[in-house]
């Protein structure tokens, strides 16, 4: 009997303490949009709450399923009888079709986590008339948002442009920003009159970029002075940085390093969960002049390789050290690439597979 009377007491209190939480009580937790128009830009949406408990409520964080989804809410604790809200705004830009969004409310109440949902679909801008100048920014049209430079030569200069069209009906300021300072880009004219045609010129300069390979560069169209840094205004300048062996010598040819290696896939094996994995890919030159690792080439969150450049003298070999965590994997099979670019002139660019299995 005394050890129920303990628990009966143990129950007491604890139904006690939960009585004197906070308890949050929303109008509602799902909102509709219904259809929404690209072209009008962010849409919000408030959620009331109410604070039915005992004790001041606490929201500690919301955080949304999307980034394309933001959220800002009461700081102040609410006090009991008391109402707060929660904001939350959608931006559709480049996202036509249906959409459901999810928004997460943690808080001292009663049910830590409380989840919200926004829905609706989105109608996408009307397309410019002109079929070969699809892309949509505003009221300027453009032919394409990636700049093709294709491969560049180092110490060389790239030019290429972009037809551009003025679509709306009064006069249009257009130019570039956060562009990098190995790519210029010039607008002509800077003013479109309505409906007037133009085009935007990018240039790329080889020699003021440091490193070899892939180049990829996000920069900004900006109109009549008014910022937007969204991807609906951005454009992408991509390039690959190479070496221009058509210039050499023949002694330069009988002397150019020779890439050898003794493969080119890793097999790793088994990786257990949470855990890593040190591997070596050996690299040789069988020339005379020293081989010159560029650059690797490593798009792989999971795969981490230590040396990013290094000079092997003719005859001689070198370790290229690579790891691999299995940290944020799930269980399963991987194959994995990475891009070693030299100046061997037959082998300026090698690709090394790396396989193993998450258990």
């Amino acid at each position: 009997m005394k050890k129920f009377g303990f628990l009966m007491l143990g129950l007491m209190l604890s139904l006690a303490a939960f009585s004197q939480k906070a308890v949050i009580k929303f109008d509602e937790k799902q909102y509709d949009f219904e259809k929404i128009n690209e072209a009008d830009g962010k849409v919000s949406h408030v959620f009331i709450f109410t604070n039915t408990g005992a004790s001041p409520l606490v929201i500690s964080k919301v955080r949304a399923s999307c980034g394309c989804t933001t959220p800002t809410w009461t700081k102040e604790p609410i006090e009991p009888g008391k109402k707060g809200s929660i904001t939350v705004t959608y931006n559709p830009a480049g996202r036509p079709s249906f959409f459901t969004k999810t928004i997460t409310v943690s808080s001292n109440a009663t049910e830590e986590q409380t989840t919200l949902v926004i829905k609706g679909e989105v109608i996408p801008k009307v397309q410019s008339n002109n079929p070969s100048l699809p892309v949509v920014m505003g009221d300027l049209r453009l032919k394409s948002k990636v700049v093709q430079m294709n491969n560049v030569d180092k110490g060389k200069i790239q030019t290429r442009y972009i037809d551009i069209q003025n679509e709306g009906k009064s006069e249009m300021r257009v130019s570039l920003e956060n562009l990098p300072a190995f790519v210029t880009a010039t607008v002509t004219p800077q003013v479109l009159k309505a409906g007037e045609t133009g085009k935007i010129t990018f240039t790329f300069n080889a020699k003021a970029y440091s490193q070899w390979g892939p180049v990829s560069e996000d920069v900004f169209v900006v109109l009549n002075n008014k910022r937007k840094y969204s991807p609906e205004f951005s454009m992408k300048v991509v390039a690959n940085v190479v070496e221009d062996f058509g210039q050499m010598t023949l002694d330069q040819k009988r002397n150019a390093p020779i890439l050898e290696t003794p493969g080119r896939s890793i097999d790793l094996g088994v990786i257990k969960k949470s855990s890593k994995k040190v591997a070596k890919f050996r690299i040789s030159n069988k020339g005379i002049d020293p081989l010159e690792v560029r650059r690797i080439i490593n798009n792989n969150r999971e795969i981490n390789v230590h040396q990013s450049n290094m000079t092997v003298k003719g005859g001689k070999s070198a370790n290229v050290i690579i790891d691999v965590s299995s940290k944020t994997l799930p269980a399963g099979d991987y194959k994995k690439a990475i891009t070693i670019q030299t100046n061997d002139p037959d082998n300026s660019f090698i690709l090394v597979t790396l396989n193993w299995k998450v258990q």
